[in-house]
């Protein structure tokens, strides 16, 4: 939940550069926050799904390739 002020700031944020969604502010702010390199710089081009938190890993096999 967010105060209204915050809110705002999140729009203001969101707005100044060009993402997608509410959530996709949250999660770039979360990177910035975690100190996570490499946040997005898509200039507006992305998806929500772009502005992930954490680095995402390849899917592990079935198990048989250990």
């Amino acid at each position: 939940m967010l105060e209204a002020d915050e809110l705002r700031a999140l729009d203001d944020f969101r707005f100044a550069n060009r993402m997608p969604s509410r959530a996709a502010a949250v999660r770039e702010l979360l990177r910035r926050g975690l100190g996570v390199q490499g946040s997005v710089q898509d200039g507006g081009n992305g998806t929500s799904q772009s502005y992930g938190v954490l680095p995402t890993e390849p899917p592990r096999g079935n198990g048989s390739d250990a």
